[in-house]
């Protein structure tokens, strides 16, 4: 595994990220026994303290566990990530409905919102 240091954020981090990424992308499975910190390090060419703090990380986070004498596994079931996209969805549809609901009460139609919507959205890509 390689990856492409932005040097934007601690590596530690960027480290984490990409194995989040690859985990919920399924290309690191459930159960999957990841390779040791120094292996792991030294197949990344970074520092084995590093690697341990992208492995806490993702520890915290319920993506992978370290079990003694056994190794580390990835732990991170495909539930958890539906749960993940349906709390996202959730958040984002909040703030969402108190517009609509305003917009509605001032008597714009489904279409003129739907509109308004895309207009924003198209403006800001």
């Amino acid at each position: 595994m390689r990856f492409n240091f932005s040097g934007k954020q601690d590596v530690y981090i960027e480290v984490a990220e990409k194995y989040r990424e690859y985990i919920k992308l399924g290309l690191i499975k459930n159960g999957d026994k990841l390779p040791s910190i120094r292996t792991a390090a030294s197949e990344l060419g970074i520092n084995p303290n590093t690697m341990a703090r992208a492995y806490a990380l993702l520890e915290d986070e319920g993506y992978i566990s370290s079990i003694p004498k056994k190794g580390i596994y990835v732990t991170y079931a495909e539930e958890q990530n539906k749960k993940e996209d349906t709390n996202k969805n959730e958040n984002v549809l909040l703030p969402c409905n108190d517009v609509i609901e305003e917009l509605k009460s001032k008597g714009y139609s489904k279409e003129q919102i739907l509109k308004a919507i895309e207009e924003v959205y198209h403006d800001q890509h």
